[in-house]
């Protein structure tokens, strides 16, 4: 047997052993004033626990729920636990298309929130992010720490970054840098597919470095002029430019073995997502670790505690009987008598007239006022 938390020990025993110490050794108050002798004819026999008796009782249980503290065990083996994660990198489109505004407040908003929802329902894995447009920069390393990834999402600051058209390629190749070489590669990308339709060169390339890529698209096929920080809108040849939602980028997640999916308002797009991830992603092992098991012994010290403090107060005081005299036995009894009695305002006259009848021996009269 071994103590998990033997420093309970170490700096609980000695007060409690000090502090009972002195209370079993005090004299009782009556001592300082008669002798042991006269102590024994004033005590009176009762069938109680005497004080240092008590006292002991309260030591005992004070050692046990110290042991108990201390939490012994009883070591029962080793279990080996390891970590795995598919390892997913978040890809946010930050091009200045997706200033569009067919999603409220606009598209890039959107993809930010969706991406912290993302981190919220994948927990198990380790995620990083990745902010893209012409130029790709990465914004969080893989962690387990999503908060910490969370935190460097929401504080991102975009208005300063979006930039014109959406280099594909380059995230790609920012991925499969900071990424495993030895392991399949997981993309999510949260974009509205910018101006392409053909995908061929980034597929072959995802294709080759082993990354599956997973689109969440952003934006509605009906699309939305881009509104500029200044309030005008972003024109091509004097004309307004509508940018809508680039379906063709579906390709980039099908043939490289991911899904597609088109963003909806809610949660339940990214509830999706996730099942598909994990349904796909091979989880790979990143460490192992082997910890002791322990059968836990602290609830047997505990439970006998318990029973000692019954013990030491059920004994505290006991009541001797005390006997019902007779005649508050026989009030009692009269008091248990249903009759009904009558009594006249002014009865005392007669009663004092019969008591005078009978002191002058008129017996008689005496009988007949009393019956009245």
């Amino acid at each position: 047997m071994q103590f998990l938390h033997p420093e309970f020990l170490y700096f609980m025993l000695p007060p409690v052993v000090i502090l009972f110490g002195l209370l079993m050794t005090q004299k009782e108050t009556q001592a300082h004033f008669f002798s042991e002798d006269v102590m024994q004819k004033l005590r009176v026999s009762a069938n109680t626990l005497t004080l240092k008796a008590r006292n002991a009782l309260f030591f005992l249980m004070a050692l046990l729920l110290v042991i108990a503290l201390a939490d012994p065990v009883i070591k029962e083996g080793q279990i080996e636990i390891k970590a795995k994660s598919a390892d997913i990198m978040v890809a946010l489109d930050i091009s200045d298309s997706m200033l569009a505004q067919d999603l409220y407040p606009n598209r890039l908003r959107v993809a930010k929130q969706k991406a912290l929802q993302f981190l919220e329902y994948e927990k198990l894995q380790r995620i990083g992010v990745v902010a893209f447009a012409q130029n790709s920069y990465l914004v969080s390393p893989l962690s387990f720490d999503h908060a910490a990834v969370a935190f460097l999402l929401k504080n991102l600051d975009t208005n300063s970054l979006t930039e014109q058209g959406t280099n594909f390629m380059a995230m790609l190749e920012v991925l499969n840098k900071h990424a495993d070489k030895q392991s399949k590669k997981y993309l999510l990308l949260l974009s509205d597919g910018g101006d392409k339709s053909d995908f061929s060169k980034e597929i072959a390339y995802a294709k080759e470095h082993g990354i599956v890529v997973f689109v969440l698209a952003i934006g509605t096929k009906k699309g939305s002029p881009i509104k500029k920080e200044n309030g005008e809108f972003v024109r091509y040849n004097g004309k307004i430019v509508i940018s809508k939602l680039n379906t063709a980028i579906a390709q980039l997640a099908t043939q490289t073995g991911g899904v597609y999916i088109e963003s909806s308002i809610g949660e339940s797009d990214v509830k999706t997502m996730v099942k598909e991830i994990d349904a796909i992603a091979q989880k790979k092992e990143l460490k192992s670790e082997k910890i002791e098991k322990y059968i836990p012994l602290f609830y047997y010290p505990l439970g006998l505690a318990m029973i000692l403090l019954l013990i030491a107060t059920s004994s505290m005081s006991k009541r001797k009987r005390v006997a019902v005299p007779p005649v508050v036995a026989l009030m009692v009894l009269l008091g248990m008598h249903t009759s009904t009695l009558h009594a006249g305002l002014l009865d005392f006259k007669e009663l004092d007239e019969a008591q005078k009848a009978y002191e002058k021996g008129e017996y008689a009269k005496a009988q007949e006022v009393f019956g009245n």
